[in-house]
């Protein structure tokens, strides 16, 4: 039996809500900053400044899941003998 542990999946109902909540969030995001009564360069700073935000938040995440499985995984070497 071995002791390493499996890698754990997410349920495709987890998956959905996750990918439905991000779409609700960014479609009102979106609809938020249309309606928004300012000049059209103040709606198009917040947009940008919303994917900036967004594509920031995948980034940090995806350094964080890499540093974690990083430091589950042992360090592979080549040349090391078993």
């Amino acid at each position: 039996m071995s002791d390493t542990p499996g890698k754990q999946q997410n349920t495709a109902a987890f998956y959905g809500q996750a990918v439905a909540s991000f779409a609700v969030a960014m479609a009102a995001t979106a609809i938020g900053i249309y309606q928004l009564s300012a000049d059209a360069w103040v709606r198009g700073f917040l947009a940008v400044a919303v994917l900036y935000l967004v594509t920031s938040a995948f980034t940090l995440a995806k350094v964080v899941r890499d540093r974690q499985d990083g430091a589950a995984a042992p360090a592979y070497t080549p040349f090391e003998k078993h």
